[in-house]
């Protein structure tokens, strides 16, 4: 009875696996545009597929990121001064990406700029510091996408969207979950409609990694401005052992990072140039292990696996 039924699920295991190892092979003159590329993420995808040979377009949000990233890859990559936030900058990339690429279209558009400052409990923050990881990773991500879907669809290309576990399981307040969520959303939509013109959308949903966006002092920086911030009854609810607690807990997420950041940036080149890419990838262990299967707990399940370790307040029920 079972050997059978392991049999079937070995053989669709297999196939699963030969099919997505598909490489394409004609990717050596296909234009990739890459948001977000003075470091991290983008910055190491820039690096490998120019290695591999494609044509390069890396947006980056500073001077000394691009010449910096010019310095360390072929002559063949360009750079591009873009702030995903400013509709004006976005339209004048886009406008620049199309004088480049012309009739042979945008084979890949990587949504990578992100903005990732901004943990702590809900009641701690304002309707600002919530915009400030909703323009960038969710409102400006749809900017950039609308502006050059048009070149994508003429190449019948790729669309990938980093996303974070963070979307798949909001375990901490602030806008960055709410964000993520929201990306995942549009990724998905956007991948029913652009089915039938061929273009092929995928979402990668990295763990913690090790880059400049997790750095502890920026965030726990953060977190003691918002609790100075707060009016006094505010701070005398929670008290100053759920803030001490607060700062203990963005302490382990932020320095629990894997050190291999390439994980996230293979995936993202697979999602360019397999012939099969996977609709979602979940880059590092905890996005494996602990993300993922709990995303799909029920909800009652995963509020207590979260709460048993969540900061306790003074007023809290007894």
């Amino acid at each position: 009875m079972w050997l059978p039924l392991l049999v079937v699920l070995g053989l669709i295991l297999l196939y699963r696996w030969y099919r997505q190892s598909r490489i394409l092979t004609n990717l050596t003159n296909k234009y990739v545009f890459i948001t977000g590329c003075d470091s991290g993420f983008g910055n190491l995808l820039a690096k490998q597929l120019d290695k591999r040979g494609m044509k390069v377009l890396a947006a980056c949000l500073t001077e000394t990121g691009a010449e910096k990233l010019k310095t360390e890859t072929s002559s063949t990559l360009q750079t591009r001064i873009l702030d995903i936030t400013d509709s004006k900058s976005v339209s004048s990339a886009a406008k620049w990406v199309s004088a480049i690429v012309g009739n042979e279209g945008l084979w890949g558009l990587v949504n990578n700029a992100g903005y990732g400052v901004g943990f702590g409990p809900n009641e701690w923050q304002t309707k600002e510091e919530f915009s400030k990881s909703l323009n960038v990773n969710l409102l400006g991500t749809i900017d950039v996408t609308v502006n050059l879907l048009h070149l994508v669809r003429k190449a019948r290309g790729r669309i990938v969207y980093t996303s974070s576990a963070l979307g798949r399981l909001a375990i901490m307040g602030g806008g960055y979950s709410p964000s993520k969520f929201g990306v995942e959303a549009f990724a998905d939509s956007l991948r029913r409609e652009m089915y039938a013109f061929g273009v092929k959308v995928a979402i990668v949903e990295p763990g913690a990694f090790r880059t400049p966006m997790t750095a502890w002092e920026n965030h726990t920086n953060n977190l003691i401005r918002l609790w100075k911030n707060l009016p006094a009854h505010i701070k005398e609810s929670y008290g100053d052992d759920y803030y001490k607690q607060s700062i203990l807990a963005l302490k382990g997420l932020t320095q629990a990072t894997s050190p291999r950041p390439y994980e996230v940036s293979d995936c993202m080149e697979h999602a360019l140039t397999a012939v099969h890419p996977w609709t979602r990838y979940s880059p590092g262990l905890d996005s494996k292990l602990y993300f993922l299967p709990v995303s799909y707990f029920p909800t009652a399940i995963s509020d207590y696996l979260f709460c048993r370790s969540a900061p306790k307040p003074v007023q809290s029920i007894s």
